[in-house]
């Protein structure tokens, strides 16, 4: 019988919810189905704040995470990762801020191959790009700070999601924001229920997953506020969101 866990976000219980193949992918909502693994995932439910997690990827390496998720086949089951996904995403950006471009310093955290970066530097836009699993990519350093720091689909692949929120306030200039993608689950994770939700695929590495209220918690425990744009777009920001941000919301 499997035990109890605190959630690492709110700190109450979280409990077994339930067990998916490791092969389970995202792909599956267009008719990709892999073959079993044969290796049991377990996720766990938080009731009171509504945190889905699998916490047996909490002992991972980052060398096990890249030879078992992200590795050659990782485009079979995220074919929009190489670029029609950072095509979109520099597309947002360009829309949304190109008239104050001059006053942004931009950093794609989570940037995979660092393309979304490339595009806005042809653009003359101050981009950078960071990924943990593409160190051929990275320009920063650690005294680097940024007023625009993009995390798209990061923070489902995060088992330690206190441990990113640090990491993304030292990046943050005072006075910055903090644009967020990942889907929330309110709707498709209930207790008691099977995790049929597509977007719960470990085999992609969606291995957290966030309602409304769950990320708000980790926000605020951070010290940052939140406005979503959309169910899966959202903002952080600590006092006061940049004055050309909230053209997102216009």
């Amino acid at each position: 019988m499997l035990d109890n866990m605190p959630c690492q976000i709110c700190g109450d219980i979280a409990k077994p919810l339930d067990v998916v193949d490791f092969n389970k992918c995202c792909e599956e909502r267009r008719g990709l189905f892999l073959r079993f693994s044969g290796i049991a995932v377990y996720y766990y439910f938080c009731s009171q704040c509504g945190f889905c997690f699998a916490p047996d990827f909490r002992k991972w390496s980052d060398v096990e995470f890249s030879k078992y998720i992200y590795n050659q086949d990782y485009v079979q089951v995220d074919p929009d990762y190489v670029e029609a996904r950072p095509k979109s995403n520099a597309a947002l950006l360009v829309h949304h801020f190109k008239a104050h471009k001059d006053r942004i310093r931009h950093l794609d955290f989570g940037s995979g191959s660092g393309l979304l970066s490339r595009i806005l530097q042809t653009l003359n836009w101050k981009s950078n790009s960071y990924d943990p699993f593409a160190h051929n990519t990275n320009q920063i350093n650690g005294s680097d700070k940024f007023n625009l720091i993009t995390a798209y689909e990061v923070f489902e692949h995060v088992s330690d999601v206190n441990g990113l929120m640090a990491q993304l306030f030292e990046f943050m200039e005072p006075g910055g924001m903090i644009l967020v993608s990942t889907l929330l689950s309110d709707g498709y994770i209930f207790p008691h229920q099977r995790l049929a939700w597509w977007y719960a695929s470990p085999r992609n590495g969606h291995i957290s997953l966030f309602s409304k209220n769950s990320l708000e918690v980790l926000s605020k425990n951070h010290g940052f506020s939140i406005k979503s744009v959309s169910p899966g777009l959202h903002v952080l920001y600590r006092e006061k969101m940049p004055d050309w941000g909230m053209r997102l919301f216009s």
